[in-house]
């Protein structure tokens, strides 16, 4: 076990990790030479992975990599997931189609949907899913489904987030469904973000790691590039040390950025010009709206006029 209390799993023959490895580097030494290197020196370095069977990703799962400890969610951090989901019922309108977020807190919002659609209080409903999933439980509730290519536009999308800060700037995807997640919400007219208090930050990176979908041709040719954005990439992997395949066949690579980063848009540029690399759960500038919830009270945090 490292120094931060993470697993190590070296691969044979390689210089990467399957688990968290400390680094001095942080996304504030972000520099254009760093950057010049990284997309030039990168693409040369193949590092061979050991072969490992694949492992769908499923948000019931453990969504972090494995060796990546992660906080036991007690019955207040539950009830708070379930009063933000709840709040966010109270967004939606008769006939509206809505685009329908994955994880955890965004269940209970599908739980508090589907009762106000079987208690006649809420019709003409349509929800497109993000996941396979939210597919799946959508379905099991009764709550009527379309496919994204059949509808031009949603009326709101809900999702939750695994940081969110003052600023409603966003890291999602330990769920698995990012790049879905994106489609859903950039077709969507609002975008309501539902999370329990332990996912406000201050800064992007501090709390949870930046996850990154990627191709799966050659993928570990990608990790001494996001090494030189001054992350530690961590390829997401389950408890049996599966790669963790999403719903569109890629597996994803975390990135551990230490001390968070300093300009968010700036490193989802770069990664967006990696060729590659499919989507990143860097959401910036486009919630509308976060229903928190604390346990004791739902916060609603909005994005000021004009800025989304």
């Amino acid at each position: 076990m490292g120094p931060c209390g993470h697993w190590f799993a070296r691969e044979a023959g390689d210089t990467f990790w399957t688990g968290r490895a400390p680094h001095h580097h942080s996304a504030s030494f972000l520099s254009r030479d760093l950057i010049h290197d990284a997309s030039t020196r990168a693409g040369r370095i193949s590092p061979p992975p050991r072969r490992a069977e694949a492992h769908r990703a499923d948000p019931a799962d453990r969504p972090w990599a494995v060796g990546v400890s992660t906080r036991s969610v007690g019955a207040s951090a539950e009830e708070a997931k379930r009063m933000a989901g709840a709040a966010a019922v109270g967004e939606v309108e008769s006939g509206m189609t809505l685009g329908l977020g994955t994880g955890s807190t965004v269940r209970h919002f599908l739980d508090a949907l589907a009762r106000e659609i079987q208690g006649g209080r809420l019709e003409g409903i349509r929800g497109v899913p993000t996941s396979e999933d939210t597919d799946a439980r959508a379905r099991t509730l009764g709550i009527p489904l379309v496919e994204l290519a059949e509808v031009r536009e949603l009326d709101l999308a809900v999702d939750g987030a695994d940081e969110v800060t003052d600023e409603l700037e966003l890291v999602k995807g330990l769920g698995g469904a990012l790049l879905r997640e994106k489609m859903v919400v950039q077709a969507s007219r609002r975008f309501v973000v539902v999370a329990d208090g332990s996912k406000r930050v201050k800064q992007l990176g501090t709390r949870a790691p930046v996850p990154v979908e990627v191709v799966s041709f050659s993928w570990p040719v990608h990790l001494p590039f996001f090494r030189e954005l001054g992350a530690e990439p961590e390829a997401r992997r389950d408890d049996a040390g599966r790669l963790v395949i999403t719903d569109n066949g890629n597996p994803i690579v975390d990135l551990h950025f230490d001390g968070g980063l300093e300009d968010p848009a700036e490193v989802d540029r770069i990664l967006h010009e990696r060729a590659g690399v499919v989507e990143t759960g860097l959401f910036l500038g486009v919630a509308h709206l976060a229903l928190v919830g604390t346990g004791q009270e739902v916060q609603r945090l909005a994005r000021a006029e004009g800025s989304a």
